[in-house]
């Protein structure tokens, strides 16, 4: 009986290598993540080479991986990782607007998703690291989405069969009652955000006939990289939001790291505000704070989207979009990296369709085709 229960413990155990120069972040990694015991780290490594050498030894099941490094580097790791020996990376990065960049590439290239670094040394919010740190590995871990995609990558890589997985697609979403009378496009996302919104609002049309807000859980500098990589992509203008400006069609706003962003009717126009307050929130920006306020500030319904990430930031607003007549949609369970915003709308009953990736893409064409 002992035996059995030790095996299964061992086969539900995470298997994690920590790529890292530094041996402070590394013993700091380590300590906060075996202080689950569902996970253990296998081993760690000071450089891109090493890793790589133990990954091929030892496959991990997640690795974290740090961006700078002597030797080589993290992108350039990470590039050889998804290559060669594809598995899910959590990249470990500075705050700092170069690493914010370096970080956004590393999405763009295949990592899951990232973890501050800085913030491992501050003693008072050292628990909420860890917390957070370990949510992820273990979300990542047990992501459907996750497994599959990268037990296909493995796939394609042994076989040298480089056409990409196709999965059928959801059926459309049905939003023609309301569709005329859609005020704005109000969006809640958080882990797993930046791979799902560079792939669908590169896709929104030139001519999208009403304005976008977006909550994205990211730090300061790590929303404005990301803006600016999606407005280098897209047809439609996506910028990090300002204070005092306008909210207007076919403009997509990102609110800033750290901050709320709300929007408030002024009378001629909707304009953009951004503040610290309220202080005490879980979530900085938060999509709760932004779509609430957003049903104060149109005279129609809106449409909300909910994606891909941990907690359910994003349910409270979703309540008041359906309370005035909005149409809800969230996103399905098999293309979320983690399914815990979604999920916790779809259990409350405010949402009215899920959708894949590829349908939440599509219903923008739709909106325009029937607006324009």
């Amino acid at each position: 009986m002992n035996t059995v229960s030790k095996k299964i413990s061992e086969d539900n155990v995470v298997k994690v290598l920590v790529i890292d120069d530094s041996a402070f972040m590394r013993k700091s990694l380590t300590l906060m993540l075996e202080s689950d015991p569902s996970i253990r780290v296998i081993a760690t490594a000071r450089d891109g080479q090493e890793g790589i050498d133990l990954i091929g030894k030892l496959k991990p099941d997640i690795v974290t991986l740090d961006i700078e490094m002597p030797g080589m580097d993290g992108l350039t790791a990470l590039k050889i990782i998804m290559n060669k020996m594809p598995l899910p990376v959590l990249m470990v990065s500075s705050l700092t607007t170069e690493s914010a960049q370096a970080t956004i590439k590393a999405l763009d290239l295949g990592a899951i998703d990232f973890i501050s670094k800085d913030l491992a040394h501050v003693s008072a919010n050292i628990k909420n690291i860890k917390d957070e740190l370990i949510d992820k590995v273990n979300q990542i871990a047990h992501s459907r989405l996750i497994r599959t995609q990268f037990r296909m990558r493995r796939v394609v890589q042994l076989s040298q069969d480089k056409k990409e997985n196709i999965r059928p697609a959801s059926d459309p979403v049905s939003f023609k009652s309301v569709s005329m009378n859609l005020d704005a496009v109000v969006l809640g996302i958080s882990t797993g955000g930046p791979q799902a919104l560079l792939k669908i609002i590169p896709k929104m049309p030139k001519n999208f006939p009403i304005g976008t807000a977006i909550v994205q859980h990211m730090p300061a500098n790590f929303t404005r990289t990301l803006s600016e990589r999606l407005n280098s992509i897209s047809q439609v203008s996506v910028k990090e939001a300002e204070h005092g400006e306008s909210f207007e069609p076919g403009k997509v706003l990102i609110a800033p790291g750290g901050k709320h962003m709300t929007l408030k009717n002024s009378g001629s126009r909707v304009i953009v505000e951004i503040s610290e307050d309220p202080s005490n929130t879980l979530y900085r920006p938060s999509a709760d704070i932004m779509m609430i306020s957003a049903v104060s500030a149109f005279k129609g319904p809106l449409l909300g989207i909910i994606m891909t990430g941990m907690g359910k930031d994003g349910v409270e607003g979703l309540k008041h979009i359906k309370s005035k007549g909005g149409y809800v949609i969230a996103q399905d369970e098999e293309s979320c990296v983690v399914y815990g915003m979604p999920r916790a709308a779809i259990e409350e009953g405010v949402v009215d369709s899920v959708q894949s990736l590829d349908n939440i893409s599509a219903s923008f064409a739709q909106l325009t085709n029937i607006r324009v």
